[in-house]
């Protein structure tokens, strides 16, 4: 029987990965990575491979639900590592492959890594327990657009609670939903959510855990044409009312008020 280490790589690069996480890394004798969860910094993985001297086996979505090739390594060898960005357990893809590893009568061992989840909230300075539910907003595909994570933010906002809202990545296509495309979303979808005010100010965290972290605060109309750069995005929508700390944390962010003369 093996022994299946889940390692978060958090939300940076290698760089941040601390000597126990590598030593898991060099004593295993396979190990897999997969980003479709979310994404480490570009090139993460080739030097990785470079410092580990050996490849590292790239994992799809269907590949890493279907199980089967961590399982079957599992079986060979003493020891196989899965590099996941963020903190492994956030996503329950990982959990259920955790479930299906001890019914197969393996072992894991958990290297928990920094997630969007805390992370994006302490960057902006945010009370992390007057948060609710975490929403995911997926692509507006044709036929597909759905008003439920705007309905989740309405009952957030009713219960007083801010919303940490997630966005939609497609890695192997190279598709990421940016932050000036969801607020965009939010004008459609007032009509159907009207506790999701057009005035409601927003949150946006770009990049957090990089060098290139950056973020904003304010209305969409104080943040349109604004420049979040690359990915990755995410929305913080805020409770009715800021705690005065919240709002002292949040003023850094705001864009520079233009002086409009006469």
């Amino acid at each position: 029987m093996g022994e299946l280490l889940f390692l978060g790589a958090g939300l940076g690069d290698e760089t941040d990965l601390s000597p126990r996480a590598m030593e898991g890394l060099r004593t295993s004798n396979r190990v897999f990575a997969e980003e479709y969860t979310s994404r480490l910094a570009d090139g993460t993985i080739e030097r990785l491979e470079r410092e580990l001297g050996r490849p590292i086996e790239r994992l799809g979505r269907a590949e890493l639900e279907a199980e089967t090739s961590v399982l079957q390594a599992l079986a060979a060898v003493p020891r196989v590592a899965l590099i996941v960005a963020g903190d492994p357990f956030v996503a329950t893809t990982h959990v259920h492959l955790r479930v299906a590893a001890e019914q197969a009568g393996h072992t894991w061992r958990y290297l928990a890594g920094p997630s969007i989840l805390t992370a994006a909230v302490s960057y902006l300075g945010l009370m992390h327990y007057r948060f609710g539910r975490v929403v995911s907003l997926p692509f507006a595909d044709p036929g597909f657009d759905p008003v439920s994570p705007f309905e989740a933010i309405g009952r957030n906002r009713a219960a007083d609670s801010h919303t940490l809202v997630l966005l939609d990545l497609r890695p192997s296509d190279g598709r990421y939903l940016a932050a000036a495309e969801a607020l965009a979303r939010f004008d459609e979808a007032r009509s159907v959510v009207a506790k999701v005010e057009l005035a409601t100010e927003f949150g946006v965290v770009a990049r957090v855990g990089r060098p290139d972290v950056a973020a904003w605060w304010g209305t969409r109309a104080q943040l349109a044409g604004s420049d979040f750069g690359p990915p990755l995005h995410c929305l913080v929508v805020p409770a009715p009312e800021l705690h005065f700390q919240e709002r002292e944390a949040v003023a850094r962010w705001r864009p520079p008020t233009r002086d409009r003369g006469g």
